[in-house]
């Protein structure tokens, strides 16, 4: 499996491709529709998974969507106004041969969620190095975001690589300290 992260639009956003020899994914195209689709070019994407519903994380979609013919799926209280896949808490989405965990962490959205395979946390504006997501957005709580945080990110094991919205990565083990 190969994971490429791509830093796109003036907020920049992160952008993840994930690949293999059978399918890929992209997580958050949130803006340079062109840059992402020219880095794709070499693979079938199937999946596109949103960590949620901002702009800054779903700007490119409708480009890429439409180039791709993948399936668009986020959580149900993160809609968006196209056709998608609404995807539950503790859900598993086949990939590689393994599977990919929905984790439902509100807090920044009411519908936010991280992603987790293997060893790796895709946690969109959640969790970042060295702090969490902005919780003052309509729909944002604090006391929401800071117990996604505690009961389901921070109970990973510590060397858990996360690959946030923004920002560089990290892991449970660096970020720890700053929530128990």
């Amino acid at each position: 499996m190969y994971i490429k992260r791509l830093v796109v639009g003036m907020l920049e956003t992160n952008c993840y491709i994930l690949v293999s020899e059978q399918c890929g994914i992209i997580i958050d195209p949130g803006e340079e529709a062109d840059k992402i689709l020219e880095t794709v070019s070499d693979w079938q994407i199937n999946l596109i998974l949103l960590t949620h519903n901002h702009f800054d994380h779903i700007r490119a979609l409708p480009q890429v969507m439409e180039a791709t013919s993948a399936e668009v799926a986020i959580h149900a209280l993160d809609r968006i106004d196209i056709a998608v896949r609404e995807l539950e808490d503790g859900e598993k989405i086949p990939f590689d041969g393994k599977e990919i965990s929905v984790m439902h962490t509100p807090g920044h959205t009411p519908g936010g969620c991280c992603f987790r395979f293997e060893g790796y946390l895709f946690s969109g504006d959640t969790l970042f190095a060295g702090g969490w997501g902005n919780t003052m957005f309509p729909g944002g709580s604090e006391e929401a975001i800071f117990k996604s945080i505690k009961e389901k990110i921070m109970i990973l094991p510590d060397e858990t690589v996360v690959y946030p919205g923004h920002g560089e990565t990290t892991t449970i083990g660096e970020e720890r300290s700053l929530y128990l």
